[in-house]
């Protein structure tokens, strides 16, 4: 394959960038029909074959990837090289069946370093920077795919991982990093423990917050800067694409995520007639692997809901709009589409709670409810939680057109999982 350029980012020409993705397209789609036994069977099934993409448009004739295909070939199914060419395994939880596994080669940990130190760059970080990363680390790719790429960009990591919050606000008032790394729900909770210890955020060493790993809104970053006086900026990945560093905000325009499209290559798709759609209009966003030996992964259905627009600081490079929400979050509520960060637009404006909150669907009768569960910030009366609940439903009613139930816990009971929030839990029976 053609060799990437450390600086291809800000220099390549659209014409240039499509030929080097045709080119690694083609070698791709091989690379998988030849080694990967499910997908000879499914390029079979759907009557293509690798000779059939002469054009970027082609992909669209090749059948989809899911979650279900890489449980089902649990472990190493889907693995297109030797094992002893595994360098690295990171793995899923499994919590809601069996672990989605990936696998690296050598060559594939070096080029998730490289877009994870493109991607900091992006941000605002600069080599010399230390950069305090607070997402979980182990077989959960977050950490580990920060460390690296901070690394190679220069900079100094301090690997904080998760938990430990009072260590962490120590941590980061003595080491004093110019960049945090962390999901944008833990960060709210390092906020809170600032607060509690009487050491004002705003007055951190801090710069650059980059978020990821779970959807956020523009009022939850307009809350976090606020706080903190630091640019908050978006990071896109997933394990089964490759982990962190798939896509990044760029500090200096903050309006969505250019996607490293020498490397991964986009489609957004209507993900209930499974069509391709045109630039502009949301769906569901797939990702098809353009430089991937261990793994390679065809037209991946992430679930994750956005649209494609051109490039702005990154020209060649397409953006996506950020994630807010993902087609398996969809909660329909008496006929109406209820997400996630709807309640959280909500939840953000509303004096005297936290942004920390879960949806809870029970049945009452015959239908099905919600009960928003957030937490009050530290200090507030009962009377003020009475209010705030009364606020909520309010809003949800009026903004999102369903009616809820809302329960202001005390602050720190919401259960937390590797910094993220568990946003739905469905108590139905």
């Amino acid at each position: 394959m053609t060799p990437l350029t450390a600086d291809l980012a800000e220099t390549v020409s659209a014409d240039e960038l499509a030929a080097l993705q045709l080119e690694r397209l083609q070698w791709t789609l091989r690379h998988a029909y030849e080694n990967v036994p499910l997908y000879r069977k499914k390029f079979a099934e759907a009557g293509v074959h690798p000779d059939d993409c002469r054009e970027l448009g082609d992909l669209a004739k090749f059948p989809f990837t899911t979650k279900a295909d890489l449980r089902e070939s649990y472990p190493f199914g889907m693995f297109a090289v030797p094992q002893d060419q595994i360098r690295r395994l990171h793995a899923s939880s499994g919590t809601t069946g069996k672990p989605t596994v990936v696998g690296y080669t050598e060559d594939d940990i070096d080029t998730w370093a490289t877009v994870m130190a493109r991607s900091i760059h992006a941000a605002g970080g600069r080599p010399g920077h230390k950069v305090h990363v607070a997402y979980g680390y182990g077989l959960f790719t977050g950490g580990l795919g920060a460390h690296y790429g901070a690394e190679k960009l220069g900079c100094t990591v301090i690997p904080a991982s998760g938990g430990m919050t009072a260590r962490q606000v120590q941590l980061i008032t003595d080491f004093k990093p110019e960049v945090i790394m962390i999901t944008p729900s833990y960060l709210l909770t390092l906020l809170d423990e600032f607060e509690r210890q009487g050491v004002d955020p705003r007055a951190s060493s801090l710069k650059v917050g980059i978020f990821g790993a779970e959807p956020w809104t523009e009022q939850m970053r307009s809350e976090i800067e606020e706080r903190f006086a630091l640019d908050a900026v978006d990071i896109y990945g997933l394990s089964e694409v490759m982990g962190p560093g798939v896509a990044q905000e760029c500090v200096e325009t903050k309006d969505g995520l250019h996607i490293w499209e020498d490397h991964f290559f986009p489609e957004v798709i209507d993900p209930f007639t499974e069509q391709v759609l045109p630039e502009g209009e949301r769906g569901e966003l797939l990702f098809t692997s353009l430089t991937k030996q261990a793994l390679p992964i065809i037209r991946y259905r992430t679930r994750d809901l956005t649209r494609l627009l051109p490039g702005t600081a990154r020209p060649a490079f397409r953006r996506m709009e950020k994630v807010t929400g993902r087609s398996d979050d969809l909660i329909i509520l008496r006929g109406v589409n209820v997400f996630p960060t709807q309640i959280e637009e909500v939840v953000l404006r509303t004096e005297g709670l936290s942004p920390h909150f879960q949806l809870v669907r029970s049945t009452r009768g015959r239908l099905d409810h919600l009960t928003v569960r957030v937490e009050a910030r530290a200090g507030t009366t009962a009377e003020a939680r009475t209010a705030a609940a009364a606020v909520v439903t309010a809003g949800v009613k009026d903004g999102v057109g369903v009616s809820v139930s809302v329960e202001v816990v005390d602050p720190d009971t919401l259960e937390r999982s590797l910094g993220k929030m568990r946003r739905v839990l469905d108590e139905r029976s």
